[in-house]
């Protein structure tokens, strides 16, 4: 797990100049560039790094100074930034994962104009605390409160950053039930060692036995 910064799977994109001029010129200009890496602060959007094709590189601008490849900034709608990414990060310690089952695949989200979004899969930023010996006070590790975030091309020409509990995806041999789940959300912490039911025999056997413990 990285600390602050992580490395992404490579996106080239394009980025509205704008947000190169601190939002004061260049309004509904682009250019291109590769976005190679984030930056994870707690209760912030998580911001992205891109090179440009002078060679120099700018460091944590959000989701939405960004549109893909082959579309032109004219026909790429502009979103708020909290349409596109609903959560911010919930702490310093982000870890970057593409899976294997979703890479490539195609879903859709469910936005706060309540309307789908639809896009591919491109990869997962998900959070948690490293060690005991450093102070937990965000909620990355609360089950009811943890949301990751899966960042999704979408075919609009944006890009979003969006939970679980907002993604729907489709695996045409497996996802074959067209609903929406009305699952609950998740509170139970899971534990094994937990329980006061049982011990281990008080011996050196490496093939130990376990005994239920009797009541008192």
């Amino acid at each position: 797990m990285s600390y602050l910064n992580a490395n992404i799977p490579v996106q080239y994109a394009q980025i509205r100049r704008e947000y190169l001029y601190d939002l004061k010129k260049h309004h509904g200009e682009v250019e291109d560039c590769i976005i190679f890496g984030i930056t994870s602060l707690t209760g912030h959007a998580i911001l992205f790094h891109a090179i440009m094709e002078n060679g120099a590189v700018f460091y944590r601008l959000p989701i939405n100074a960004f549109i893909q490849r082959g579309f032109k900034a004219e026909d790429v709608p502009k979103y708020r930034l909290d349409e596109l990414q609903l959560w911010n990060c919930f702490s310093y310690y982000p870890a970057i994962t593409v899976w294997d089952l979703l890479g490539g695949v195609s879903g859709k989200f469910w936005g706060k104009d309540k309307k789908w979004h639809k896009g591919k899969y491109l990869f997962t930023v998900d959070f948690g605390h490293p060690e005991a010996n450093i102070l937990d006070s965000d909620h990355s590790e609360i089950p009811h409160e943890h949301k990751c975030a899966h960042i999704i091309a979408l075919n609009d020409g944006n890009y979003a950053a969006q939970p679980n509990n907002r993604c729907i995806w489709d695996i045409p041999s497996f996802t074959v039930k067209d609903e929406v789940p009305d699952w609950k959300v998740q509170t139970s912490e899971w534990n094994v060692e937990n329980t006061s039911k049982w011990k281990t025999e008080d011996t050196d056997n490496f093939f130990y036995e376990i005994e239920e413990k009797k009541n008192d």
